[in-house]
């Protein structure tokens, strides 16, 4: 197999999946926006080709890209995993006759409003939702669903830009926030408990998948400096029953947004009014999410990827033997980092649960809270009971402190 990536250097794991690639045997071309001489070491082993564009979301430019790697050698896949890049590589897909993610499921899983209309009529539930591109037709909408509301862009991903309003006064000034004129998607606000189900699908059917839980959910977190918030992929899938309606309702959403073999995420609530889903991306997820997946399962997600692209099947069988979780830790201000506290005694505690850590040395500029779970300082830890792990990151939450000056 001939596999095209694109954007092989950004995200950091990027290069896992040419890793991933490479090692099953495929012939693995990359198109990307930076020099082939700023490929690293691993990169120049793994890739067979490499072609430079400007911009790898310019549809004209990586077909460009892509007829001369034809004419080459024939492309049995083109693939993409970020988010920014699903649908206008699906649409360069498309043009060029080779087979995956079809414009249509990408359209869906990047558009907000369309993708739950398809999933409300599918009889998958979820937050009543519209798009609106005027101050008068956001109004409409909260007159019929009420307050609060959340604003966000129509193309965006997870909690990325949005805004909650509790009041029709609100809405003017979140309107003003992201300039006149731009299409957003406007929804009930749903209060529960906020996870994720992920999934690897091949030929439209689930091979493995995993779900993981926000504490606190991620609006409250990327909004607040003192909380120390972490997610944390359970082991009980398997075995509790409260997953089952999860599982069920994601096999039906990777059935009516036509997901054939991708990864997905897929975003979710449960509160008084059950079960809803809100985001879904037909890509995996980020934050390295499939990391702490690889370590509490004993398994390489990325040879799995590979497999399912290249051969149409997965191999390993997910062990379930931990759960899994990652705790961010926020400087105590914005600046730069000037020490840290309590990490001897955490390590003293808990370090046989420990998987991996970030610590930005001191003098290192700090990163806002908004910017996301790995920005600052984090670290990640694994422990066979659930329970247990949330126990030990709340410790960890209230021992470590980053300090900044």
């Amino acid at each position: 197999m001939h596999i095209v990536l694109i954007e092989p250097r950004f995200p950091g794991n990027q290069k896992l999946f040419v890793q991933a690639l490479a090692e099953i045997g495929a012939t693995v071309t990359a198109i990307g926006e930076g020099s082939k001489d700023s490929l690293d070491d691993d990169l120049k082993r793994w890739l067979t080709h490499y072609e430079e564009v400007g911009n790898v979301t310019d549809e004209a430019q990586v077909l460009g890209a892509l007829r001369f790697i034809q004419s080459r050698k024939h492309v049995d896949r083109l693939e993409a995993t970020v988010e920014a890049h699903i649908l206008p590589i699906a649409k360069v897909r498309e043009t060029a006759g080779i087979p995956g993610t079809s414009v249509r499921t990408a359209f869906l899983c990047r558009d907000k409003p369309a993708m739950k209309e398809v999933l409300r009529d599918g009889g998958v539930p979820c937050a009543q939702s519209t798009a609106a591109s005027t101050a008068a037709e956001v109004h409409a909408f909260a007159e019929l669903v009420g307050f609060p509301l959340i604003v966000k862009p129509r193309d965006g991903a997870g909690a990325s830009g949005a805004t909650r309003v509790d009041s029709a006064a609100e809405i003017d000034a979140a309107l003003g926030a992201f300039g006149s004129g731009r299409s957003l998607a406007v929804e009930e606000f749903i209060e529960g408990h906020e996870g994720f189900y992920d999934t690897l699908t091949v030929g439209g059917a689930i091979a493995h998948d995993f779900a993981t839980h926000y504490y606190p959910n991620v609006l409250e977190a990327m909004r607040t400096r003192w909380i120390s918030p972490q997610f944390i992929a359970t082991n009980r899938i398997d075995s509790a029953p409260a997953y089952v309606e999860l599982r069920q309702l994601g096999a039906r959403v990777v059935q009516l947004l036509g997901i054939e073999t991708s990864a997905t995420h897929m975003e979710w609530f449960f509160g008084s009014r059950g079960l809803k889903f809100s985001e879904i991306g037909c890509r995996p997820p980020g934050v390295r999410a499939w990391d702490l997946y690889n370590v509490g399962n004993d398994m390489n997600l990325y040879r799995e990827w590979a497999l399912a692209v290249c051969t149409g099947r997965t191999q390993a069988t997910a062990s379930r033997r931990y759960a899994a979780g990652i705790i961010a830790l926020r400087p105590d201000r914005d600046g730069q980092i000037s020490g840290y506290e309590g990490l001897e005694a955490m390590g003293n505690a808990f370090g046989q649960h420990l998987i991996d850590v970030h610590l930005p040395p001191n003098g290192t500029p700090t990163q806002p809270v908004a910017a996301g779970y790995m920005a600052n300082a984090w670290l990640r830890m694994k422990h066979e009971n659930y329970d247990e792990l949330r126990r030990i990151l709340d410790i960890v939450g209230q021992t470590v402190k980053v300090h900044a000056r």
